[in-house]
């Protein structure tokens, strides 16, 4: 099963991106060849989703290597030192980022490359891998999902926080890549979309996708999680992750904590979908996770009009971390986690 769109490609000195920040009302593609311009596409969340944004940021340093005009290694390599510290800076949160430089520096690293040609090929092919695994990973875990958590009949209901499709990675998608595999073998699926505020992934992104797809869809906002809990059966809330820790404590979209108090008030699954590349062992638990914290504008504004009066005071916490007792299952490309969590470094 493959992806109906992708919302990145790319041909050694360009990165295609579809400009999420359009979505629904504009489908839009954008041509980036210069680094800063793709750091700003970052940071302005016209490419999103961790997954997407490690391998947007590898694309991006491969296109500049491919286009810098270097005349020896040394000094490529010292762009390229440039390069990663500007895509570091990004993004703090999403751990996939930091996977993709480290998989860079690997290359970067190999004694064997010789010369300017050879370091420019390497990275290139380093960055198509990454992309490459993603889209396989998307599968798996999907896979696994079927197999393990919704083979018992043919119906299923889920509630979903931000986007986590296609738009957020390098195939399916991770949570709502298993409900497009089980739409995809014929199930009857029905989802309820957290609209996901400030921002709202959810409303215009997964609705968006789902829409692209013909699954049955119900927009809600993201305070009537509770009461469509009470009043409907789910069988299941799936959310992505931007960071897991070795104890399993998760760093997801701003508002999926309290989806996961309120799933467990009411004993529905809770279940975190995200590739290994999301894990965090270097960290013991999520207090040590640093939480981006974005413009108070994003907050007081939508779509550039006062939502709230001038001047007011705001706080725009970009994530949150729910606490692995309330995660039901963490599902991964290797299959899926129960409590107790205890990854290893690997």
């Amino acid at each position: 099963m493959q992806s109906t769109f992708s919302p990145i490609t790319f041909n050694k000195t360009e990165i295609k991106l579809l400009n999420q920040t359009l979505l629904p009302r504009i489908e839009e593609y954008e041509v980036y060849s210069d680094y800063l311009d793709m750091t700003d596409a970052i940071k302005k969340l016209k490419v999103r989703g961790a997954p997407l944004i490690g391998i947007a940021a590898a694309y991006g340093i491969s296109a500049a290597l491919n286009t810098h005009s270097a005349s020896s290694l040394i000094e490529l390599l010292e762009f390229y030192k440039k390069l990663r510290f500007a895509f570091y800076q990004t993004r703090p949160t999403a751990k996939n980022l930091f996977y993709a430089l480290d998989r860079l520096d690997k290359v970067v690293e190999n004694p064997n490359i010789s010369s300017v040609d050879q370091l420019r090929e390497s990275i290139e092919a380093e960055a198509i891998q990454i992309h490459k695994e993603d889209e396989l990973s998307c599968l798996k875990i999907a896979e696994n999902a079927a197999n393990t958590l919704f083979n018992k009949k043919d119906n299923y209901t889920f509630l979903t926080h931000c986007n986590t499709g296609s738009l957020a990675t390098g195939g399916i998608g991770t949570a709502l890549g298993i409900i497009k595999y089980l739409h995809n073998q014929g199930k009857n699926i029905h989802v309820y979309v957290d609209e996901t505020r400030p921002l709202l992934q959810g409303a215009r992104l997964t609705a968006w996708e789902l829409h692209k797809e013909r699954i049955p869809y119900t927009l809600i906002t993201d305070n009537m999680a509770a009461q469509i809990m009470k009043n409907h059966h789910i069988d299941a809330v799936v959310v992505g992750a931007d960071r897991i820790t070795k104890n399993g404590d998760s760093a997801n979209k701003i508002g999926t904590f309290q989806l996961a108090i309120v799933a467990s008030y009411f004993n529905v699954p809770f279940y975190i979908v995200a590739p290994k590349t999301t894990f965090d062992t270097s960290l013991i638990t999520g207090d040590e996770i640093e939480i981006e914290i974005r413009d108070d504008l994003e907050v007081t504004r939508f779509n550039g009009i006062e939502s709230a009066p001038i001047r007011s005071k705001s706080e725009n916490y970009a994530f949150d971390v729910t606490p692995n007792n309330l995660i039901s299952g963490i599902v991964t490309e290797d299959g899926v986690y129960f409590s107790p969590y205890k990854f290893c470094d690997k």
